[in-house]
Order: C-alpha cells, then sequence, then structure tokens
C-alpha cells in the first residue's frame, strides 16, 4: 500500500546535513535504557526549519523514529508512516485497522478515537517495525501487535495481545514498546479516570510471534489497578536484559492492606518474573490520592543508582542492585516539582534530566548517593526532554526549547506551529532535530548552500568543524566517553 508523495511544506533553501554515521533512532529515548542521549551531527546555533510534513490522519502520541534516511511515526487512526528525511514527504503508508471510537469506551481523554498512542520501536535487523494498534472489531475493542516492513509497509506479524482475562476497553496501551532478546515488551494502564476494572500489566512477545509473556500488577484476589503508563516512555532495559517500569495507584488504600506492586519501581526478568521492587512507606497513601509514582520511568545512573519521580511531587534515589522494598530508598527530596514529573527522562553521566511539568528539572546525584537540585528551567517548558548536540531538547506549547545543560536556560526556541499532544517529546536522526506536532512532523536541520565548491553530499565524512563544536559541548556536559564522539 505504498503511497506516491503528498508534498511537504517546506522550507526553500534548507535541508539536513547527513554526516556518515548520524545514528538512527530506533525506540523511545533512543536506546534501550531510555538516556535520551545522541548526537544529530549539526550545530545548534546554525539550525533551521527544514521541512513539516504534510498533515497525517490522525494525531501523534508517540515519538518520531529514524532508520537511515527515512522517518517513522504512527497515528490515532491507526496508520504508520514512513517520511523521507529528506523532505518530509511521504514515502508509504500503511494503515492498519478501524481505531476505537472514544464514545466506545468507559473514559479517557483521547478523542475522537484511539489507535495508535505508544511510540513503536524498530529492529533493524529485521527491517521491521513494530506497533500496536488499538482497534474495533465484530468482538469489541481490542489490541493487536503489528510487524511492518520497513521498506514497503507490508505487514509481517499480526497477534493479538491482549492480557489473560483482561477488558480490553478498560486498558490503554500508552507506554512505548522496546525490544529485549527477540521480544517486544509493551504495558498497558487504564483509561484517563481510571474507570473501568483494570490491571497494570507488562508484556513481552517473540518478534516472530507467540505465546505471551505476562506480569500483572495488582494481581490479588480483588484487587486492580496499579497503571503500567510512564508518560508514554518505553519500559528502561538494562545490560542484563533485565525490564524496569514504575506503576501507578492501586486500589489498596489504607495501611492495613497487603502490599500490590503499586506506586512502585520493579524489576523484571525476561520472562516476567518480578525480581525486586521498592516502593515508598506511603504507597497506600500516593494510591488513595491517585498521586501515581509511576507517571515517568525508572532513570538508570552509571553509578548504580536509580532516580524515580513521580506524581507525588517527591524524588526517591534507590540502589539498582538492591530496589530495598517498601521504604528502601537511599534519599529523598520532597517538593522538588510542584506538578509532577510525567513521562521519558534524560541521563548523562551523573545527571538526569526530569520531566517537571512546570519546568524541566536537572538533577545531580553525588557519590554519597544523595541528591541535588542543579537547576530548574525559566522556560516554564516540562516536556520529555531529550540530550543532543549539547544541548537539552524539551517542547513547551508551541516551542522546541535548547536548554543549556548547565543552567536551564533558553539557547534556542524553534516554533513547531501547533501544540503538541500529551507528553510530547523530540529526537534526532540522519541530521534532523524532530518533534512531534498535532497531526504533522515537524524537521529542524542545517542550511546547505547549494552550489558551494566543497560541499558535502550524503555519504561522505563530516568536517571537523561539526566535530570540534560537538566535542566542546560534551566538555560542558562534563566529557561524557561516547556521546559526543
Amino acid at each position: 500500500m505504498a503511497v506516491a508523495g503528498l508534498g511537504p511544506a517546506g522550507a526553500a533553501g534548507v535541508r539536513p546535513r547527513t554526516a556518515a554515521g548520524a545514528g538512527d533512532w530506533l525506540v523511545y529515548h533512543h536506546d534501550p535504557s531510555g538516556s535520551g542521549v545522541a548526537g544529530s551531527g549539526v550545530d545548534p546555533a546554525s539550525l533551521r526549519a527544514a521541512w513539516t510534513s504534510p498533515a497525517l490522519d490522525g494525531q501523534l502520541y508517540g515519538e518520531p523514529l529514524v532508520l537511515g534516511t527515512r522517518v517513522y511515526v504512527a497515528t490515532e487512526d491507526d496508520t504508520v508512516y514512513a517520511l523521507s528525511a529528506r523532505n518530509g514527504s511521504v514515502l508509504w503508508r500503511r494503515h492498519l485497522a478501524r481505531p476505537v471510537p472514544a464514545a466506545d469506551l468507559p473514559c479517557g481523554d483521547i478523542a475522537p478515537a484511539v489507535g495508535i498512542t505508544g511510540t513503536p520501536v524498530i529492529d533493524p535487523a529485521r527491517h521491521e517495525i513494530f506497533v500496536v494498534a488499538d482497534q474495533i472489531g465484530a468482538g469489541g475493542p481490542a489490541h493487536v501487535l503489528y510487524g511492518l516492513g520497513t521498506t514497503g509497509g507490508r505487514v509481517e506479524l499480526r497477534q493479538a495481545v491482549d492480557p489473560s482475562g483482561s477488558s480490553p476497553a478498560a486498558l490503554l496501551q500508552r507506554v512505548s514498546l522496546t525490544l529485549d532478546r527477540g521480544a517486544v515488551v509493551l504495558g498497558y494502564g487504564g483509561n484517563y479516570g481510571d474507570c473501568g476494572h483494570y490491571h497494570g500489566w507488562v508484556v513481552a512477545v517473540p518478534e516472530v510471534g507467540g505465546p505471551m509473556r505476562e506480569f500483572e500488577v495488582d494481581a490479588g484476589p480483588g484487587e486492580s489497578q496499579g497503571a503500567v503508563w510512564m508518560g508514554g516512555a518505553a519500559p528502561v532495559v538494562d545490560g542484563n536484559g533485565d525490564v524496569w517500569v514504575a506503576t501507578g495507584n492501586g486500589s489498596v488504600t489504607t495501611p492495613s492492606g497487603p502490599y500490590d506492586h503499586s506506586d512502585s519501581v520493579l524489576e523484571l526478568s525476561p520472562s516476567m518474573q518480578l525480581l525486586q521492587s521498592f516502593a515508598p512507606s506511603d504507597w497506600y497513601r500516593l494510591s488513595a490520592e491517585d498521586a501515581d509514582l509511576g507517571s515517568a520511568p525508572p532513570a538508570l545512573l552509571a553509578d548504580g543508582t536509580v532516580l524515580q519521580g513521580g506524581k507525588g511531587h517527591t524524588l526517591y534515589l534507590l540502589r539498582q542492585a538492591k530496589l530495598g522494598g517498601v521504604g528502601g530508598q537511599l534519599d529523598q527530596r520532597s517538593g522538588v516539582c510542584s506538578s509532577g514529573v510525567d513521562g521519558g527522562t534524560a541521563v548523562v553521566g551523573d545527571v538526569a534530566y526530569l520531566p517537571c511539568q512546570s519546568g524541566l528539572l536537572a538533577v545531580r546525584v553525588d557519590p554519597a548517593g544523595t541528591m541535588t537540585l542543579r537547576w530548574r528551567t525559566p522556560t516554564g517548558a516540562g516536556g520529555p526532554p531529550i540530550v543532543a548536540d549539547g544541548l537539552v531538547w524539551t517542547i513547551g506549547g508551541r516551542t522546541l526549547y535548547g536548554l543549556s545543560p548547565s543552567t536551564g536556560d533558553a539557547v534556542r526556541q524553534l516554533s513547531v506551529g501547533a501544540n503538541a499532544d500529551h507528553f510530547p517529546t523530540p529526537s534526532v536522526g540522519d541530521g534532523l532535530l524532530l518533534a512531534p506536532a498535532g497531526d504533522r512532523v515537524v524537521a529542524f536541520g542545517q542550511p546547505v548552500h547549494l552550489g558551494r565548491p566543497g560541499r558535502r553530499g550524503h555519504g561522505e565524512s563530516p568536517s571537523a568543524a561539526p566535530r570540534a563544536f560537538r566535542a566542546r559541548l560534551g566538555a560542558t556536559l562534563g566529557g561524557s566517553p561516547g556521546i559526543f564522539g
């Protein structure tokens, strides 16, 4: 079902400068650990509008992905698009199913229909992109995992992935997808409003199809909820292949009730077995107040700690090797974010950038195992951040901000033209900085002076100047090896 290019709304005289080995963006926040860190290979000072895609057939809630010279997105109309990274034109589209009308769901805040909400994931070795579509059929709503060929959108896999005994209409597949040991890993929570009877789930499905492995939150008799949603972020996969998630409020709301793994940080094995957990001492109160600890994913730092924020206005620092169970934190800081931390984080060395909705935070973890707030951006922008070419990028309203990693002040402000949907996050790849904006993708690149002698073409080595620029800004971030090389 390939479709000819529909014609982008491009900016004259601007197109991405594609560097050899510039890197792909294959999963939410770049890599299995969700670091959110990559380099686009351009000078942020010279970024200009490169193109805006045509209007797509639905809203974009996920992050744009990049493989080679193509940009991939999925819409709430259950359609996957491949766009040209050169000019934003549509190379192919595949409409998978009829999305679920919002009126057919017990509650929610996505309208007029719910289709593909979580960010897809790409396996470059298989040349396949995986998405989960919420779709309507003769039996009502259902969640279906599709694998599509990245070249032309051919359907390679179609498998129902609603967990055992679940009520599909009460589930929202908000979490982004990731890969772990040949399996697609995804999560479920409830619709906005926590209506109906649902449980939080983490599910692993073989990329070739087959039996699912499942972990259920709030699984005790009479229990429910415990959403795995994390503001749209993907489950974090560590170097051992273990899967880390954070959960939302559950049904146990008194100290006399049993601990139900709600409002917790959980480490799961690749087979979806619970390895260890952490919960604040007042986890039951968080459940009673709908103050989800799991509105953001766990941030795994290189020193062996875990930083977790949520809607409850408190940050927790944990040990990766021993989460400590209930009340097992190393350190905690209250009142750091008055509006809640929602969505994916970015991590550079001992600093985590957290999407506080009233203004992005930079938090440093010191060797003594304590947290220090470095800054809160004065811009007020609080979308899930990434780090690229020495700046911290976050979306606030109709603006994509490039922030100084040292101060949080705005270094660049780029208009995306439209308000993006809940918890929007940018990405980079093939020399572009990309942002979702309603039903379009907006791309920024470095101007190319057409016809100038010595202009670098696709596949040629990047000049020394961009490398020097990236090295200089890498030093600003602490010289983390491998990030800006």
